[in-house]
C-alpha cells in the first residue's frame, strides 16, 4: 500500500514502470512553480490548480492531462469535460519512448493554462 510518497508510491514497481513514472516525474518538476503531490494512488502536478497526474497500472503510465481545449493529437485514451472550460485528456503509454515531445508540450500548456487556475 502506497503511503502518500514516492517511495510508497513506486514500491513493487519494476524498472521499466518506474523508469516512466520518473520520467514523467522529472518533467513536472522542471516546470516553473509547480508543486508536487503524492498521493496513495498517484502523483498530481499543480500551481495554483492540479493540471497533470500519473501512475502505473498493468505496465501502462496513466497520464490524465488537463487542457483548456480538446486534443487529437496525440489520440487520448478518452476526454471528458471535468468543468464547463476543462477537458481531462487521459493517455495510456506502454512504452517509454511514447512520451515524447508531444506529450511533454501538452503538458507544459496544461501547466500554463489551468495550472494557473481558470477564473
Amino acid at each position: 500500500m502506497a503511503d502518500g510518497t514516492w517511495s510508497g508510491l513506486t514500491r513493487g514497481l519494476d524498472d521499466e514502470d518506474l523508469a516512466k513514472l520518473t520520467a514523467f516525474r522529472d518533467f513536472c518538476r522542471s516546470l516553473d512553480g509547480v508543486e508536487e503531490r503524492i498521493h496513495s494512488a498517484d502523483v498530481t502536478y499543480a500551481r495554483r490548480r492540479s493540471f497533470a497526474s500519473a501512475y502505473i497500472k498493468s505496465h501502462y503510465l496513466e497520464l490524465g492531462v488537463e487542457l483548456l481545449r480538446e486534443v487529437d493529437d496525440p489520440a487520448p485514451r478518452t476526454a471528458f469535460a471535468t468543468t464547463k472550460k476543462i477537458t481531462m485528456h487521459r493517455y495510456s503509454l506502454r512504452e517509454l519512448d511514447q512520451f515524447d515531445d508531444r506529450i511533454r508540450e501538452l503538458i507544459r500548456e496544461a501547466a500554463d493554462t489551468v495550472g494557473g487556475g481558470t477564473r
